[in-house]
């Protein structure tokens, strides 16, 4: 249920806390009060932009997704309580019989979360329903705790033995169910604590989810209270079947999909920063209706059935395709094993997903980019989709890593600075002696609210701000931008990092 920690805990010292701004020291930016250079009035490219990602479109699919999670929620009481009410049992007995319908409607909701439904994540984007996965799981628990108390404090009589040579199996059940959530919560959040290797733990992770609803199920089939009647059964029944049928089409249909459309890779290059970039040819159907910083699952090898895949930005333009291309950062197990993915291997890719797109911007008059580490990746599929389009609009980026060495697709943003409307900040925690640069617009220290509103004009505050990196650097960023008068609805940010 609960998918992998959205952001890695990495430090990242370039980001400074807003009550003692570091100026740093800048060479080479323009001050706030430079005009942007003039550009073509031709107008931005519409023809990239689909009528599902106009705002209006988007926010009501969002509000009718929402109505149908609490719909969801809800059905199971509704159900109990349509034709004749059950009769009282007192209000903590009943009450604890909620918590527990509660709680398996929403452990049922996290099959649709986590299956990778487009539908579902369009309007909010993959990363925000993993997040809102991760707290309703949290949620799941707490009920299924509640539910267990309550019984256990006030109504033991209804709880029979608690030992599982004794006690009826549908109770026993139960209990298995919440011991398998508990323990998925536990090894999800505390993986890296307890050096449970990536594999392992999706294995664990879908184990424990699979066994602990099925458990869970029989429990309230077995138990009976206010299910022994053909509708609330009929409910259940169902949920289990809607259960089954999206685990078997995300561990059955769509690997089988991807085992019939493999792809090639053709390169496996140097990006610096230690970053790689793995080009990919299809063998089958190309990727279709990608947009530009979005990203895929990948997985290489002899079969797409496993459970080796890695969500990568999609780092080539949509207007260069067919082939495409993934950069690695290698920081973990397998992201290192797929680094160093010899040309010629097969492999098997699931997308596109993701909305950190500057196709739901055809209205944007520029766009302001923050960057962090290996966060620049889904900015410069953006950057590159903006350069081949020949798109006129300004680009600001400001770039922050911890010394210059890091410094991703450094020539590559040069080049693009020439050719377009792209002013590139690379912001350098521990500069080199050496330093500045020549040829390259720099700032040594953190990214703060000086900074921030020295190098950004005003006339960039109604622009997008899409930012990509480490959690501390997004929320000292996002937090100087609204004090800087940015509406919030203008800052996007990418949780980038599944590990």
């Amino acid at each position: 249920m609960l998918h992998p920690n959205l952001l890695m805990r990495r430090r990242f010292p370039h980001v400074a806390p807003s009550r003692n701004p570091c100026p740093g020291v800048a060479f080479g930016h323009m001050p706030p009060s430079t005009p942007l250079p003039a550009r073509d009035a031709a107008a931005p490219p519409a023809a990239h932009v689909r009528p599902s990602d106009r705002p209006l479109a988007v926010r009501l699919r969002a509000a009718a997704l929402l109505a149908l999670a609490a719909l969801a929620v809800a059905l199971p009481f509704a159900v109990i309580l349509a034709g004749d009410p059950p009769e009282a049992r007192g209000f903590t007995r009943d009450f604890a019989y909620a918590l527990g319908f509660a709680a398996l409607a929403l452990a049922g909701m996290q099959f649709a979360l986590t299956g990778r439904l487009k539908p579902l994540l369009h309007p909010f984007g993959a990363d925000i329903v993993v997040v809102f996965h991760r707290f309703l799981s949290w949620g799941a628990v707490g009920l299924m705790l509640g539910h267990f108390g309550m019984f256990y404090i006030w109504h033991q009589d209804d709880l029979g033995s608690l030992s599982p040579l004794t006690a009826a199996p549908y109770m026993t059940a139960g209990r298995v169910a919440l011991g398998c959530f508990v323990v998925l919560i536990v090894s999800s959040e505390f993986r890296k604590r307890l050096k449970l290797d990536y594999l392992w733990w999706r294995r664990l992770h879908v184990a424990l989810a699979v066994i602990g609803f099925g458990a869970a199920i029989w429990h309230v089939l077995g138990a009976g209270h206010f299910t022994g009647r053909d509708e609330t059964r009929a409910l259940w029944l169902a949920v289990t079947l809607v259960w089954l049928l999206l685990l078997a089409w995300t561990r059955l249909g769509r690997p089988l999909r991807q085992w019939f459309n493999p792809w090639r890779v053709t390169e496996n290059r140097d990006e610096g920063s230690g970053i790689r970039t793995l080009v990919l040819e299809p063998q089958g159907r190309p990727l279709r209706g990608w947009r530009p910083g979005q990203f895929a699952w990948l997985a290489v090898g002899n079969s797409p059935f496993g459970f080796r895949e890695h969500p990568f930005t999609i780092s080539t333009a949509p207007d260069r395709g067919p082939q495409i291309s993934f950069s690695i950062k290698p920081l973990g197990d397998d992201s290192k094993r797929l680094s160093r993915t010899p040309v010629g291997a097969r492999a098997y890719v699931d997308g596109p997903y993701g909305v950190f797109t500057i196709d739901r911007e055809i209205d944007a008059e520029g766009f302001v980019m923050i960057a962090g580490g290996v966060g620049v990746t889904p900015v410069i599929a953006n950057l590159r989709a903006l350069h081949a389009r020949g798109d006129p609009r300004p680009v600001i980026l400001l770039y922050a890593n911890e010394t210059w060495d890091e410094v991703a697709f450094r020539d590559e943003l040069s080049r693009m600075s020439s050719e377009m409307d792209l002013r590139v900040v690379h912001i350098i925690a521990e500069p080199p002696e050496d330093w500045p640069p020549e040829g390259h617009l720099t700032e040594a220290g953190m990214i703060d609210e000086a900074l921030l509103k020295r190098l950004l004009p005003p006339e960039s505050r109604d622009w997008p701000h899409m930012m990509c990196g480490p959690a501390p650097m997004l929320a000292a960023a996002r937090s100087a931008l609204l004090r800087m008068g940015v509406p919030a609805g203008r800052i996007d940010s990418e949780i980038f990092e599944m590990v």
